[in-house]
């Protein structure tokens, strides 16, 4: 009997982009790795900003910052009760939104807010 393969889910690679040149640690932390604080480490660039790239599936995904141990939708942003293309969550704070299509998508949040 042969063995039936799962079909597979369509992902795509999605860029994020965070601001925060005087950051020691900025993490990545979402529904899609179930909000884990220090699974996704994003890399400094040269330029003051960090980078990840994930392979995402296609639908909603929300996310956060977590900038030197600090949650936030976006370095610097003191009031987390306003989030650009944010939506509430249980803790009295925002999430920011991302929506992954076909074609991948880049993410880059801080220094003017909201995501490009």
């Amino acid at each position: 009997m042969a063995k039936r393969e799962k079909p597979s889910e369509s992902k795509d690679q999605t860029v994020f982009i965070c601001h925060a040149a005087d950051a020691e640690s900025v993490f990545l932390a979402g529904t899609f790795n179930d909000w884990d604080p220090q699974s996704m480490p994003m890399q400094r660039r040269d330029d003051g900003t960090w980078r990840t790239d994930v392979e995402l599936p296609h639908g909603r995904h929300e996310y956060k910052f977590v900038v030197d141990g600090r949650w936030c939708c976006e370095p610097g942003d003191e009031d987390q009760a306003v989030c650009p293309q944010g939506v509430p969550n249980c803790f009295g704070t925002m999430n920011r939104v991302i929506e992954v299509g076909s074609g991948g998508s880049v993410i880059e949040v801080g220094a003017g807010g909201a995501p490009s």
